[in-house]
């Protein structure tokens, strides 16, 4: 661990942590706090930021990062669809762009943040109708699914792979893969590592989790499968990529889901850094450890990419032969 990793825990532990240690969320404070400790890191030097907010933009609501120059032509360049944490109910677009800029740019890829309805105002599945509308709308605009790959952090990455399901369900075609950071699957808070890891997850205590769920969910059944994906049934999605940290109280979270993709014959690499917090990407670029695992990522972004556009090529080749 770096000191930089052993610094964020002593951070979060004593700045955070109490906070999911009191019987009950406050909404407003927790938006509050989030916005007065977001910390925006410049727009990276060939990149450029456009946000839209405005009602006429919707369902894409948020904000894209793209290179200045445009990138490649014919909309195949990599397009990354990021789906913020924040257990639903706080949290922005805008305080995760030291992890959507770091994405972004390894990858060499637009990045679209979603700026989804939030909770309680907008509960289930409020979210997931942004994320399905937004992923849908790239495809109007001529985005190839291929070149999209779908990510997000805790409940984003909850989303991320609930948006799968239905995209799925649905009959779309899917995106190229799925990275998920340290994603929230079990509403149901059924996760044997939300007691195991209680007193060593530097950032949650198990019990907050069930009180987040029910903020999100209302009267809505906790083990949904678009809720809590980790209920899903999921043949046929795309690759999935999982970074979750040893310590976490949602570490379970990210390796039932694992588990149940490869059961289901999903190519899924799940990997488990020791003694990292919640998200730990967020932490990019002051730790070693956050830019690593960025690094990671956006190799896979760039290979299931990749690997989509060849089989789409193929598959075209196959087509045409065949009719001549």
């Amino acid at each position: 661990m770096s000191w930089q990793s052993a610094l964020a825990c002593w951070y979060l532990r004593r700045q955070f942590k109490p906070e999911t240690l009191k019987p009950s969320i406050n909404v407003e404070r927790a938006r509050a706090l989030s916005a007065k400790r977001v910390w925006s890191p410049r727009v990276p030097h060939g990149w450029h930021l456009r946000e839209t907010y405005g009602a006429a933009d919707a369902p894409l609501l948020g904000e894209w990062l793209e290179r200045v120059d445009g990138g490649s032509a014919g909309g195949a360049e990599p397009l990354v669809l990021y789906c913020h944490g924040g257990g639903y109910y706080f949290c922005s677009p805008r305080t995760h762009r030291s992890l959507t800029f770091g994405l972004a740019t390894r990858a060499d890829a637009r990045l679209f943040s979603l700026d989804y309805r939030l909770a309680p105002e907008h509960r289930f599945p409020a979210a997931l109708d942004d994320a399905t509308a937004a992923y849908r709308q790239l495809l109007a605009m001529g985005v190839a699914p291929g070149s999209i790959v779908i990510a997000g952090d805790s409940a984003g990455g909850g989303l991320a792979l609930a948006t799968l399901v239905a995209l799925r369900d649905a009959g779309e075609p899917l995106p190229a893969g799925a990275v998920l950071f340290s994603p929230w699957t079990d509403l149901a808070t059924t996760g044997a590592s939300l007691r195991t890891n209680d007193s060593v997850d530097p950032m949650f205590c198990g019990a907050s989790i069930e009180r987040a769920a029910k903020v999100y969910l209302g009267d809505a059944a906790a083990t949904h499968p678009y809720a809590s994906p980790v209920y899903a049934d999921l043949r046929g999605l795309p690759p999935l990529f999982i970074l979750a940290g040893s310590t976490e109280v949602l570490l379970d979270d990210s390796r039932r889901v694992a588990d149940n993709a490869r059961a289901a014959g999903v190519d899924c690499e799940c990997e488990v850094w020791k003694k990292l917090p919640h998200v730990w990407p967020m932490f990019a670029p002051f730790m070693p450890e956050a830019n690593r695992a960025l690094d990671r990522a956006a190799a896979f972004v760039r290979r299931a990419t990749s690997r989509a556009s060849a089989a789409a090529s193929a598959a075209q080749a196959s087509s045409v032969t065949s009719s001549v």
